[in-house]
């Protein structure tokens, strides 16, 4: 598998389409792996595509090269790993689609290196410009998983069953039997990684305050509290069935955004569409990489 090491990581991608052709990162989020975008990539075959989908530190083969560095996994750090890639790729603009965690990583690419990220797809998961506030009282139950991981019980529960930890959420985020078995148990080879479960932990712990954010990263962190509105193209991906962050959720999204902007609801999909539905996503993706 090809791969570009960082100061503190190996980062493993999977890359296909047009070696010359438009380049278009794919981050996947949590509890994913990389091979989240492989049937939507099948289908943006022949659009004239270069498509690079990496393996977020601490998933699959993506390891840190230091063993001294912080396992952290805040979403600023993530999207100085992302363009860290691209950098290593040799590659100045792009457009960028991130689903969950790679949504927010999206943001922060296009908060911190504006002149670089030249449109914008978010999956299932809303931007964090402004900075997060407390949640009312309904979605911090979808959001149970957030306060288990704020727990040292929590912690050691999910260190001892990281498989189980994950397949939970994969069950109550979508339609009952959107997966199959095959797939679950593939991709959760990539939470097998050592650092899975810390950079797990972190992720959550910062984003309410439990953690401190990575420090190199903090300068990205305030600008994203920072800023109001984005303007580059942006398009929203949402499921309808969406067990964790539901539709009402992204109703007026659109407020955050000055330039162009559209929400794509998709019926009979939930927190996954990528996978769920990857030829709808596909064909929008193609639509709005292509304007």
């Amino acid at each position: 598998m090809p791969h570009v090491d960082t100061e503190n990581l190996r980062i493993n991608f999977i890359e296909t389409g047009a070696k010359h052709g438009q380049p278009v990162l794919l981050l996947h989020g949590w509890p994913d792996d990389a091979s989240t975008w492989d049937d939507v990539s099948k289908q943006l075959a022949g659009h004239d595509l270069r498509l690079i989908a990496p393996y977020l530190r601490g998933y699959g083969s993506s390891v840190f090269r230091n063993p001294n560095a912080l396992r952290t996994a805040n979403g600023g750090i993530l999207a100085m790993d992302a363009i860290a890639l691209m950098d290593g790729l040799g590659i100045d603009t792009f457009s960028v689609a991130g689903h969950d965690w790679g949504s927010n990583v999206a943001e922060g690419l296009a908060v911190g290196w504006p002149q670089r990220v030249e449109r914008m797809a978010l999956l299932s998961s809303l931007p964090r410009m402004g900075g997060l506030k407390t949640p009312a009282f309904h979605q911090a139950q979808r959001y149970w998983y957030h306060w288990f991981m704020a727990t040292q019980r929590g912690a050691e529960a999910i260190a001892e069953d990281p498989h189980g930890f994950a397949r939970i959420q994969w069950e109550n985020w979508g339609p009952d039997g959107w997966f199959d078995e095959a797939t679950f148990n593939a991709v959760s080879k990539s939470f097998d990684n050592p650092d899975w479960v810390a950079v797990t932990l972190h992720s959550y712990r910062a984003r309410w305050g439990e953690a401190d954010v990575d420090p190199a990263s903090h300068w990205l962190e305030e600008r994203i509290k920072e800023t109001k509105s984005l303007s580059l193209p942006t398009i929203y991906i949402q499921g309808l069935e969406d067990g964790v962050n539901p539709p009402e959720l992204s109703e007026r999204l659109y407020e955050k955004f000055s330039g162009p902007f559209q929400r794509i609801a998709l019926q009979n999909v939930g927190h996954f569409p990528q996978r769920e539905d990857p030829e709808a996503v596909a064909r929008e993706l193609a639509i709005f990489l292509s304007r």
